[in-house]
């Protein structure tokens, strides 16, 4: 069994400015697997013919699989809890884009033991695609 106490922090160890990354490259096989799991079969995703007569000109990745990069940012604080998260979509991702996504620290809510963090995600053009803010909980070891 992995010993958790070297690696899980003490509420006392975060600080606003700390931050988490994750970045991916976007292949047509996850989209069609995010798709299969989770039986959003909107043709704007898996239609290529569809999609051409749609604005976006092309397959869009759905916006909560993007989403996902920010829980993989959040997941590498060990032993935390997510509990929510705001969002705004703000341009479409596309297969084979890579997608980077951080989240900051920008407040720690002391009483209730949670932090508070701007979490962003950015193609490879620099441009934001998805930008918000989480709450996680860090409960007592």
């Amino acid at each position: 069994m992995m010993d958790y106490g070297t690696v899980i922090k003490k509420w006392e160890d975060f600080k606003v400015g700390d931050s988490t990354n994750y970045a991916k490259t976007i292949t047509s096989a996850d989209i069609v697997m995010w798709c299969g799991l989770t039986g959003d079969m909107n043709p704007i995703h898996l239609d290529r013919e569809y999609s051409k007569k749609t604005q976006f000109k092309d397959i869009i990745v759905p916006g909560v699989y993007v989403l996902g990069f920010i829980s993989a940012t959040l997941g590498k604080i060990l032993g935390s809890i997510y509990a929510s998260q705001n969002v705004r979509f703000t341009k479409p991702v596309y297969v084979n884009d890579t997608v980077s996504a951080e989240s900051t620290i920008i407040e720690k809510l002391e009483e209730k033991r949670m932090l508070k963090l701007h979490t962003c995600c950015v193609n490879q053009n620099h441009e934001i695609v998805l930008d918000g803010e989480a709450l996680l909980y860090i409960p007592q070891p």
